[in-house]
C-alpha cells in the first residue's frame, strides 16, 4: 500500500510541473504538452485510486479521461497548426 501512495506523492510533483508549464509555457505547443501531462497524470491517479480502495469504477473513470485527453491534445494541436497557418500566410 505503501507504493501506491509514493506513486501518488510523485504524481503530484508532475502535476505541479506541469501546471508550471501550462501557467510559463513560452509556446503555445508548450501549453498543449503540459495539458496532456496533466491529463496523463490524471488518468494515473485514478488507476492509484483504484488500486488503493478496491473499487473498479475509478478504471472507468481513467478510460473517460484518457479518451478526453487524447481528443482534447489533437483539438489543440489542430488549433495551433491552424494559427500558425494563418500568420504564416499574412
Amino acid at each position: 500500500m505503501s507504493l501506491v501512495y509514493l506513486l501518488v506523492v510523485m504524481l503530484t510533483l508532475a502535476a505541479l510541473a506541469g501546471f508550471y508549464r501550462l501557467l510559463a509555457g513560452p509556446s503555445r505547443a508548450d501549453r498543449v504538452i503540459a495539458l496532456d501531462l496533466l491529463f496523463a497524470v490524471g488518468v494515473l491517479l485514478c488507476i492509484c485510486a483504484a488500486l488503493a480502495s478496491g473499487n473498479l469504477a475509478f478504471l472507468d473513470v481513467a478510460i473517460g479521461l484518457s479518451l478526453v485527453g487524447f481528443v482534447a491534445t489533437i483539438a489543440w494541436a489542430r488549433l495551433i497548426d491552424r494559427l500558425i497557418n494563418d500568420e504564416e500566410g499574412k
